[in-house]
C-alpha cells in the first residue's frame, strides 16, 4: 500500500512513517503544508493518506483531504486532536484517528481500512480510536 503523510509536526510525521514502514507499506511522501501535499498528489500515487486537519499553512487539511479523495482517488484518514474541526461531511475522508494516538491504534486503523478498501468490509472489529464518516460506515456496512 502506498501511503502519503500530511503532518506539519516533524516528530509526529516521523513516528507515523516508522509505523507505516514497519507494517510493510511504502511512504510515498511527507507534506507539512497543503501546498506540498497538493504537489505530492500531482507527482505520486497514493492509496491511503493520513491528513492532519491543522497544517503549517492553517486549517487546510480538509481541502487536502477532499482533493486526495476526489481527484487522486485515495482513501483519507484525518489525524487531529480536535475532531470538531472536521467538516460534517468529513471532506470525503473515511474517518478520523484522534491524537494522541498509539502505535497500536495506527496499526489497527490501517489494517481495518486496508481490509475495507480491498473487500468492501472488514472481518476485524472497527478500532475504537477510528471514527468513521457516515458515508464510509454505510459503504463498509458498519451501521
Amino acid at each position: 500500500m502506498k501511503i502519503l503523510i500530511t503532518e506539519d509536526e516533524a516528530i509526529v510525521a516521523g513516528e507515523l512513517e516508522a509505523i507505516v514502514t514497519d507494517l510493510g507499506h511504502q511512504v510515498v511522501g511527507i507534506a507539512g503544508s497543503s501546498r506540498r501535499a497538493f504537489k505530492l498528489a500531482e507527482t505520486t500515487k497514493c492509496d491511503l493518506a493520513f491528513v492532519d486537519v491543522q497544517l503549517s499553512d492553517g486549517m487546510t487539511g480538509p481541502a487536502v483531504a477532499r482533493h486526495l479523495s476526489e481527484d487522486a482517488r485515495a482513501t483519507v484518514i484525518f489525524t487531529t486532536s480536535n475532531p470538531h474541526h472536521v467538516p460534517a461531511d468529513f471532506s470525503s475522508a473515511c474517518g478520523i484517528l484522534i491524537k494522541p494516538y498509539s502505535e497500536h491504534s495506527v496499526k489497527s486503523a490501517i489494517a481495518f481500512v486496508v481490509d475495507c478498501m480491498e473487500t468492501g468490509r472488514s472481518l476485524r472489529r472497527k478500532p475504537r480510536a477510528l471514527e468513521l464518516s457516515p458515508a464510509y460506515a454505510e459503504r463498509w456496512k458498519m451501521s
